[in-house]
């Protein structure tokens, strides 16, 4: 069984190539574009989803079979054609060059796999199974996406403000992590759940630090 390290990394503005215009391509680049990547598409053809992509300057696209090079400069690439040769060349000039890669077709040959993500605005849930069945991580996603519903992208911006807040002010480290943990001990998430929550004016934010600086 490979091992994998569970690790986010930040795609924003780097430059990650995907060799590949078919389906599997597709998925990549569409993942990769809500982590904001600049995105560059090696392949001779590309799906009607990628070219409309394309068309809306989304992505780059080389209109070509991949060549040996391609990759200088890359941050990421993704393996994704459905021929195992022309992945494992991709693969093989990735390692020489450093780069971090996946190869689509054999996870064994990859740097880095993509799990199946459940995202709710700044949630997200990867899932993965180490390659034993795509079919298993659909599966579990569906569940989590039964339980983490769409409350949860309303409930983490409102700790993020919250979180905002209290940092901006000079607290004790102590006293900012008891204030962050009496937040996730209140009943709001409930609240966005049955339609009763509203945001906190500035000054409800500022009464509700206070309070609770005087209690600890």
């Amino acid at each position: 069984m490979e091992h994998y390290t569970p690790i986010y990394v930040n795609t924003s503005g780097k430059s990650v190539f995907v060799i590949g215009g078919g389906i599997v391509a597709e998925r990549k680049v569409k993942g990769l574009l809500e982590a904001k990547a600049q995105i560059t598409v090696i392949s001779p053809r590309l799906t009607p989803d990628l070219q409309q992509l394309h068309q809306e300057s989304r992505m780059e696209w080389i209109a070509r079979s991949y060549r040996n090079g391609d990759l200088r400069g890359a941050f990421l690439v993704y393996a994704a054609t459905d021929d195992p040769q022309v992945n494992r060349v991709v693969v093989q000039e990735a390692e020489a060059e450093t780069i971090l890669v996946n190869d689509a077709i054999s996870s064994g040959n990859s740097s880095f796999i993509t799990p199946s993500v459940v995202r709710r605005g700044r949630l997200s849930i990867a899932i993965s199974t180490s390659g034993a069945g795509p079919a298993a991580a659909a599966e579990i996603r569906a569940l989590l996406e039964q339980q983490f519903g769409d409350e949860y992208e309303v409930y983490l911006d409102f700790l993020h403000q919250m979180r905002m807040e209290i940092k901006s002010r000079e607290l004790p480290s102590a006293t900012r992590r008891t204030l962050l943990r009496r937040l996730t001990e209140m009943d709001i998430l409930e609240k966005i759940r049955t339609g009763e929550f509203q945001w906190w004016t500035e000054e409800e934010i500022g009464n509700w630090i206070s309070r609770n600086q005087e209690e600890i």
